[in-house]
C-alpha cells in the first residue's frame, strides 16, 4: 500500500518523512489539494531506479541486435577481451 501524504505534512513533517524514505526505500506519494502531485524518494533508491531503467535500456538494445543478426561468436568476443586485458598489463 502506498505512503500518501499532503503536501502539508510535507512542509511540517519533512523530517520524518525523509526518515521514512531513507529507511524503507520506499516513496511517498504527496498531494495538493486532494490530487496527486509529487513522488518523494531517497538519492539512494532514486540511483536504483535510474540504473535499473538503464540496465532495461541496454537489455531492450542488445534484444534488438540480437533480432537484427548483429551478433559475434563467443570465442571471438572473448578472444578480444582478453587481448585488451592482456595488452594493458604488458
Amino acid at each position: 500500500m502506498p505512503t500518501i501524504k499532503s503536501s502539508t505534512e510535507l512542509r511540517n513533517n519533512y523530517n520524518e518523512i525523509s526518515i521514512f524514505c531513507n529507511q524503507t526505500q520506499e516513496p511517498v506519494f504527496i498531494t495538493k489539494n486532494g490530487q496527486g502531485d509529487l513522488a518523494v524518494m531517497s538519492i539512494e533508491t532514486y540511483e536504483k531506479l535510474v540504473g535499473r531503467l538503464e540496465l532495461y535500456h541496454l537489455l531492450q538494445e542488445g534484444e534488438q541486435a540480437i533480432a537484427a543478426g548483429k551478433t559475434h561468436p563467443f570465442e571471438q568476443v572473448f578472444q578480444e577481451l582478453r587481448n585488451e586485458v592482456i595488452g594493458d598489463k604488458q
